[in-house]
């Protein structure tokens, strides 16, 4: 064999410059016919355009246009251009095979034999969408930066040469300082300064500062055009071109005489911000994580409640399935905390007599505290009812008392009091207008440092030392206040006590007594029923799915809504049980879908997260998470009652 046998022959230029033009996918590089038809069609052309070559090649280029420019025959007269100059350039909207648009850069030229005869066009297109859209946003953004800069009044701002020397003038300018463009424009800007100023060298310093460190910012006194005096907030930021070069400064100027308490209540809100966007956040992700762990948490419960009933009679065993179930419920009531706190928990709002709750915890509380901690009550003989969650609000108070408690190691009056306000526009709370009851939790402790009070509220701060607390008790207060339509407000001052008040909304609706919670029945209050559950945790469905086998009823099990809808349109369902947090369809969603379908079906919505969407209005049973079986159980005997005296009227009649 000899040394070329068995290799590939040299590629042609021609071949070389084909393969080339074809492969390049960021621009459209086609031929076309003198009379504009497209001859060829490379892999650029069809991803800006869309077309096939099959779909393309044979067909007048001139369907790349707008409907606007082929009637003003735009392609035809770029081919002559094109023809008679050499070459055409420009750029316009095109369209695209699905009739959308993008800004196209193009470069059309003509190609000729030898003898100068035409032969065709080389048509280069790339998709400059982006930067179009770029450019137009920037010049967008220097219109509207120009009008704001002429249009601010309460702010002086100019530009100077790096001499100091007034180059342009605003309106605030001309207001703050009297000048009129025309008087001050090519003027020294240290004519502003007072007397004592310019001859301190203030003026200059001020422009040497700015050039050597990048800014100069002041507050002081500065002049006006008619000699008065008055309190300025001055911010000098040196402009450099791109090489470095001083170019000029651009100064910014507020007069503050009647407005410095103004900006201290500036700094305040903008701390008050701060703080609530840090609280935001941190609440965000701890509501998160405590709805992983809700998920958890429901399936470790439900699995120790299953296997409890199926453990044979051997008190160790079923002493370690206790102690694991007093863990889990542990973390259960964690969770619920840090759901209180992130304001995603499920509350049940109703009206609620505050001096009646108070009443009711008496015993509890003098339990909890202790008899080094004596309680005082203070009500008035008239107090509007509150919009509130019984058992968070008892939660929320029994977590102030606690931590009055432990702020009186060695005993101490607690006193627990409440008025009626109405709060206006403006009140120190922050809340919105309308009428409250403002419940107080006040004790005779160490008090908290400005520091700590700041915090107080962020979860897992504490300050008790390792083991002794979650950090979250003034957390969930704060949540569950702030869910409730209230607000938690702490005033403390180090070694004279703490006032807690937990800001409630009135309501005119009659009080709603507690009711004694139901026992857990010992058999299933329900008939057996054909339930479809959907969640998209493998867990909790497995869990779900054996708790209601357990009670006796058939089950069918979905992981994503669109499984589950499928499911409904083939088995016959009685009750669907399903989780909220589901990718691709929430549960709420579908809730609606299936309602659509079934109108009477009963919907339970199992989920410890509040997070249904604004304005649902769906008649849906919720079950929080984690749940024990027999709530479960009552949860379903619930949903489907309604059914049953439907059912048991039609069976009388």
């Amino acid at each position: 064999m000899t040394q070329n046998q068995g290799r590939r022959p040299p590629i042609k230029d021609d071949e070389r410059y084909r393969i080339l033009v074809e492969a390049v996918s960021d621009y459209a590089i086609y031929m076309l016919d003198p009379d504009g038809t497209v001859a060829s069609w490379n892999a650029g052309a069809q991803r800006f355009k869309g077309y096939t070559p099959v779909e393309i090649i044979g067909h007048h280029y001139g369907k790349f246009y707008t409907a606007e420019d082929q009637r003003a025959a735009l392609p035809q007269r770029n081919l002559e251009i094109a023809s008679r100059e050499g070459r055409f350039e420009g750029e316009g909207w095109r369209a695209r095979k699905d009739g959308t648009r993008f800004w196209a850069h193009v470069v059309i030229d003509a190609i000729r034999a030898p003898n100068g005869d035409l032969v065709g066009f080389a048509k280069i297109t790339r998709d400059l969408t982006e930067k179009r859209i770029q450019q137009e946003a920037l010049r967008q953004s220097e219109e509207r930066f120009t009008r704001l800069v002429q249009g601010v009044t309460d702010y002086a701002i100019y530009m100077l040469d790096p001499n100091g020397i007034v180059s342009n003038w605003n309106a605030g300018a001309a207001r703050i300082k009297g000048y009129s463009a025309e008087e001050i424009v090519g003027q020294h800007f240290s004519r502003f300064y007072t007397d004592e100023d310019r001859n301190a060298g203030e003026p200059n310093r001020a422009l040497t500062t700015a050039a050597a460190e990048g800014r100069f910012e002041k507050e002081a006194l500065r002049l006006r055009k008619d000699g008065s005096r008055f309190w300025a907030h001055v911010v000098i930021d040196p402009i450099r071109d791109d090489d470095g070069k001083l170019i000029g400064y651009a100064k910014i100027t507020r007069d503050i005489t009647e407005r410095r308490n103004t900006q201290r209540a500036l700094e305040e809100a903008r701390e008050a911000l701060f703080q609530s966007q840090k609280i935001e956040a941190i609440g965000q992700l701890t509501g998160g994580v405590a709805h992983d762990f809700n998920n958890v948490l429901t399936a470790i419960l439900s699995s120790l409640e299953l296997i409890r009933k199926r453990l044979p009679n051997e008190p160790k065993l079923h002493a370690l399935i206790d102690n694991a179930t007093q863990g889990a419920e542990r973390g259960a009531a964690l969770t619920k905390r840090m759901l209180a706190f992130a304001r995603r928990q499920d509350l049940n709002l109703v009206a609620l007599d505050i001096p009646d709750m108070v009443r009711g915890m008496t015993e509890m509380l003098e339990r909890s505290l202790g008899p080094s901690i004596a309680i005082e009550t203070r009500f008035p003989l008239s107090l509007s009812q509150v919009l509130g969650d019984a058992n968070q609000l008892e939660l929320a108070l029994l977590n102030l008392a606690v931590n009055a408690r432990d702020a009186m190691p060695k005993g101490g009056p607690l006193v627990i009091s409440a008025r009626e306000e109405i709060v206006g526009p403006g009140h120190a709370s922050k809340l919105e207008p309308g009428n409250y009851v403002c419940l107080s939790v006040i004790d005779a402790g160490e008090g908290m440092s400005a520091d700590t009070l700041k915090r107080a509220t962020e979860p897992f701060f504490t300050t008790k030392g390792a083991g002794k607390g979650t950090g979250l008790g003034l957390s969930m207060v704060h949540g569950v206040s702030e869910q409730s339509g209230g607000r938690l407000i702490l005033k403390s001052k180090v070694g004279e006590g703490t006032t807690a008040e937990l800001w409630l909304r009135a309501t005119k609706t009659p009080a709603i007594a507690a009711a004694a919670a139901p026992a857990a029945p010992e058999t299933p209050t329900t008939t057996a029923l054909t339930i479809l559950a959907v969640d998209d945790d493998a867990l909790i469905l497995m869990n779900t799915s054996a708790m209601l086998e357990d009670l006796g009823h058939r089950v069918f099990t979905a992981m994503s809504g669109r499984e589950a809808l499928e499911i409904l349109a083939k088995q016959p369902v009685d009750l669907l049980i399903t989780d909220q947090a589901m990718p691709g369809m929430t549960g709420y969603q579908l809730a609606e879908a299936v309602r659509e379908r079934r109108p009477n079906m009963p919907i339970i919505l199992a989920s410890g997260y509040a997070e249904l969407p604004a304005g649902s209005n769906l008649a849906l049973h919720r079950l929080a998470k984690p749940f024990w079986q027999s709530e479960l159980d009552q949860c379903l005997a619930k949903a489907v009652e309604p059914l049953h005296g439907k059912r048991a009227a039609v069976s009388a009649a």
